[in-house]
């Protein structure tokens, strides 16, 4: 199952004109750099959110790294996250200096935040829950602690645009938060970019230095060794008319979760389910099972190829050895790792394939039984 470039339902046919011309303007303009088009989809991306800034940067990864540093965390910090994500969110931690410090995740997936006090330590500057899979994390602990213990909470909303938790949208929790718009993701581009949103004045002032050598508004005048960390022009305006149409993909995403609910509803996989207080928004729609190899492998030649998020926790690889979470130290973590895997999902799946999928699925875990 692929998805094409442009999708293949009617209703994309106006998306991809819009697109296209969106790259028209950029070009047209001649101004390819912090122009316009970042402008205004930093005004319109925070607005969507409801708070006063946001800073358009060049990806995902450094959105988590240009927001820690602005926040103040740099080498013999700890930041306290989850090892149950993709791995630039701890990519983003080690690049500032800090250090990555774990704890286990639910059977909901996410950061299991009655662990959180017992892993802070006078290093402690940073909280980073990351906001999985198309929810939330249940924040009003972390905020609690937070404050208690003086620190900054960053979020990682790479996952999560659009989810809501309590009412309030990802990235309006803590004092800064972060987001990918790789073309995967809910919201996504047509190559790389990122943006941090704050409400937080000094964060943001700080963040635009951060993605702009440490200057500000003009060449050679360095206020702190910064980064080349621009959004590309071409990709914000793509993201702008995207934007416009981010409750819609968030619609047709959450139908098709409601239709594998459905069609999936007596089998022996185990379902998403939203943790209260969310609405969930499904950037992928993970299942799991114990038998999962098995069930990937049966449903290749039947043309279904199914992906996993993520097979290998972060604190096993090899990169991240020198941290000393080995293995057993995550148990949660770990156990799901072995189980997930992620059904098709993505707004121009049709309700045909999504019932290929479905039927198939059937099949298999009945011959398995």
């Amino acid at each position: 199952m692929t998805t094409r470039v442009w999708g293949y339902l009617d209703e994309y046919a106006a998306e991809r004109e819009d697109i296209l011309d969106a790259v028209d303007t950029v070009f047209g303009s001649g101004r390819l750099v912090l122009a316009d088009g970042v402008r205004s989809f930093e005004e319109e991306f925070a607005a969507w959110h409801g708070v006063p800034h946001c800073v358009g940067v060049d990806n995902g990864t450094n959105a988590v790294k240009l927001g820690l540093e602005a926040l103040g965390v740099g080498p013999g910090d700890e930041v306290i996250t989850v090892s149950n994500t993709a791995a630039p969110t701890v990519v983003a931690i080690v690049g500032t200096g800090a250090t990555p410090v774990f704890v286990d995740v639910g059977e909901d997936y996410l950061m299991d935040v009655s662990q959180v006090e017992a892993a802070i330590t006078p290093r402690t500057r940073c909280l980073l829950p990351v906001h999985l899979y198309g929810q939330c994390v249940d924040m009003a602990p972390l905020e609690e602690l937070a404050e208690r213990y003086g620190l900054a909470v960053l979020e990682d909303c790479a996952q999560a645009h659009g989810a809501r938790h309590h009412g309030r949208p990802a990235g309006t929790m803590g004092r800064a938060a972060a987001f990918s718009f790789y073309p995967t993701k809910v919201l996504g581009a047509y190559g790389d970019g990122g943006a941090v949103l704050t409400s937080d004045a000094e964060v943001d002032g700080a963040l635009r230095r951060l993605r702009y050598y440490g200057m500000e508004e003009r060449y050679y005048v360095t206020a702190l060794p910064g980064h080349n960390s621009r959004l590309d022009e071409v990709q914000a305006e793509i993201l702008r008319r995207k934007l416009r149409r981010l409750d819609s993909y968030v619609t047709a995403r959450q139908d098709i979760a409601r239709r594998y609910a459905v069609g999936l509803a007596d089998t022996e996989l185990v379902l998403p389910e939203t943790a209260p207080g969310n609405e969930h928004v499904y950037y992928v729609h993970v299942v799991r099972h114990p038998r999962r190899d098995e069930i990937i492998e049966a449903l290749r030649p039947r043309g279904i190829e199914l992906n996993i998020s993520y097979p290998w926790p972060v604190h096993t690889m090899t990169g991240f050895a020198h941290l000393g979470h080995g293995e057993g130290s995550l148990p949660v973590t770990e156990r799901l790792a072995g189980q997930i895997f992620s059904l098709p999902m993505y707004p121009s799946l049709t309700a045909d394939a999504q019932d290929r999928v479905i039927e198939a699925l059937r099949e298999v875990l009945k011959d398995l039984s």
